[in-house]
């Protein structure tokens, strides 16, 4: 292992110890008790296989077949989640002639920040991980089953997916992808055309026609965002079968390893002699590999949000200066838009994740002695990729090397020494930044704050024609208290379109960009936010401010006794609690944590305390 990896899992190890305790504690407790549908009341088991055919509900009422539940996050509107339809048969057909049950236990809600980015639908979307991981949990207290299989694939879902199922962690869990859609017109081409759109060049019928071009199939979007970096943190944590991540929907080799995934977790249930409950498979090792795989690929600042919660619901404590400590000693080993050129089809063909995989451990930044789905141990399983040959599905060891070195670089010749993440501090606050897309020209920027509460406002201003000029957006109560944290990508093209022309512009807010965001520089997720009285609150039009992501350090150049004088001015941003639902979700905004501590509803310190006393 490289040194400075070892050492920042240990002291997760430590830090964490008491708490991973008791969650492990409480597993295995619930292990203990074994098939728990053996001890339903008789009205209570006939409720459970009412719908089943004469052969499933023989197989339900005794403790000799495994019955598997499939979460999913299926719907037809969105191209990414639209490819599960087909799954829950080809799943219940290939874990009955294996020799289980697989009952349909629930669906999950999947919406799109590429529908929502700029609109009012977006400030439910943080809040959505917690619901969907609130509804996995629900699906699966009817306390029946012996596994799962969860079925989702875009931002908040797999991050929900897998809280939910780490409350039930005495269950072993595969996670089931869906695939990319195919390449269509290239990330550099659309993005261009979207920063013609917000410079007033071009019309609305010549972006969608670009749009449409881009976004034009089943399966995931292709730059990696939030939903691409999931797809490799999952795998990269042991979830997915080897190499499953990126292979297209509706191709025969996707059905199969499908089939393959409801095959596997049969074999990891209690009932067997192969025991993998999901609880032990995310252990702080396979944390720190996610940390690790995000970092090695510039991939979404959304997961200093998501790991975080994602780690506290497994009894493990990490925090941004865990990030930012790793990303000092990984190195950039891919080059996927918006930190390159490339697309995820383009990663795929150059190797993908065997051989980023391979590259990682080769350098000793991953941990190989960890828990996986995959049937040899540890992490070498995941240098090898799936072929279907006549119908069989095997794996073989993925190429030597990088068969595009623009796409995956190698730890000798990486394309930057770092991964790139960083903790931003200073005088308004700690947040995070992400400078693996930025260029090192811009990675430096003092000019003037201008001051919004509401990202609608900073549109208004450009097509105005107020930013002519150096400036930093300061851009407040964008916060989950205070709004839901909505996602600020739309003012990308922007911000863009100024700095192309030679100004120097940046942003700071105390809400969030896009997994696709980069080219501005920036400092993000801020803490405490507005909402909470935040120094950021304090910042006014005209302030000089110092954003150095290269150092890590963002301030505003205020006397200190006068910033600290200072009152926090109130929020000028109005309707942001009423209307496409928000106002349903006054208890999350009102309980939910920090970003630091994850953005969370879902763990409160009273929960803590009542696991530990147990």
């Amino acid at each position: 292992m490289h040194p400075e990896v070892e050492k920042i899992t240990q002291q997760i190890i430590e830090r964490s110890q008491v708490v991973r305790a008791a969650y492990l504690k409480h597993i295995d407790e619930a292990a203990a008790q074994g098939p728990h549908r053996t001890t339903l009341a008789c009205g209570n088991l006939a409720h459970a296989f009412a719908a089943c055919g004469a052969g499933d509900k023989a197989d339900l009422t005794g403790d000799k077949k495994a019955n598997i539940a499939i979460i999913s996050s299926y719907n037809d509107m969105l191209s990414a989640h639209e490819p599960y339809k087909d799954s829950p048969a080809l799943i219940k057909a290939a874990i009955n002639k294996a020799g289980g049950v697989a009952q349909f236990a629930g669906g999950v809600p999947a919406m799109c920040d590429g529908v929502t980015q700029g609109q009012p639908g977006m400030e439910l979307s943080l809040f959505s991980r917690d619901v969907i991981a609130m509804s996995t949990a629900i699906s699966l207290s009817h306390n029946v089953f012996d596994g799962g299989l969860y079925l989702g694939i875009c931002d908040k879902i797999v991050p929900g997916l897998l809280l939910g199922a780490l409350s039930f962690g005495h269950l072993p869990a595969v996670f089931v992808p869906s695939g990319p859609m195919t390449s269509g017109i290239t990330n550099k081409e659309k993005a261009a055309t979207r920063q013609l759109y917000a410079e007033g060049k071009i019309g609305r019928k010549e972006l969608l026609e670009s749009e449409s071009k881009s976004y034009h199939g089943p399966g995931t979007c292709t730059f990696y965002g939030t939903a691409n970096s999931n797809q490799m943190m999952v795998e990269i944590m042991g979830l997915h079968l080897p190499g499953s991540s990126f292979i297209n929907p509706y191709t025969p080799l996707r059905d199969e390893l499908t089939k393959e995934a409801a095959r596997q977790v049969l074999k990891f249930t209690a009932l067997g002699d192969d025991y993998r409950p999901l609880g032990r498979v995310i252990d702080e090792k396979a944390i720190v590999n996610a940390i690790v795989g995000l970092l090695a690929t510039g991939g979404s600042t959304n997961h200093t949000m998501h790991l975080v919660a994602i780690a506290r619901a497994a009894g493990i404590t990490i925090n941004w200066d865990d990030f930012d400590q790793l990303s000092r000693v990984v190195p950039s080993l891919t080059k996927i838009y918006p930190n390159g050129q490339a697309d995820i089809n383009h990663f795929q063909a150059a190797g993908g994740m065997g051989v980023l995989i391979a590259e990682l451990l080769k350098g000793g930044y991953l941990h190989e002695d960890v828990l996986t789905v995959a049937n040899k141990p540890g992490m070498n399983s995941y240098t090898e990729e799936p072929k279907l040959e006549n119908g069989k599905l095997s794996w073989t060891a993925v190429p030597e090397t990088s068969l595009d070195k623009e796409v995956i670089s190698t730890i000798e010749k990486p394309f930057a020494p770092g991964g790139g993440l960083h903790v931003m501090h200073g005088n308004i606050g700690r947040g995070v930044s992400k400078v693996s897309a930025v260029a090192k020209e811009h990675q430096v920027v003092k000019a003037p704050a201008a001051v919004f509460d509401d990202q609608d406002d900073v549109v208004k201003a450009f097509h105005n024609g107020e930013l002519e000029r150096d400036f930093i957006i300061v851009l407040r109560f964008q916060g989950p208290k205070s709004n839901g944290m909505p996602e600020l990508h739309k003012l990308t093209p922007l911000l863009g379109s100024l700095q192309d022309r030679g100004f120097k512009v940046a942003i700071v807010t105390d809400g969030r960009m896009s997994g696709a965001s980069g080219k501005v520089p920036s400092a993000i997720h801020m803490c405490p936010e507005c909402e909470d009285g935040g120094p950021l609150s304090k910042v006014q039009d005209g302030d000089m401010i110092s954003l150095n992501t290269q150092t890590g350090e963002v301030n505003a150049l205020v006397d200190a006794a006068e910033f600290e004088a200072r009152i926090a001015l109130p929020n000028r941003a109005k309707g942001h609690h009423w209307g496409m639902g928000r106002e349903m979700f006054g208890a999350f905004r009102v309980g939910v944590s920090s970003a630091e501590t994850g953005a969370s509803n879902l763990f409160s310190e009273k929960d803590l305390f009542c696991l530990l006393k147990k």
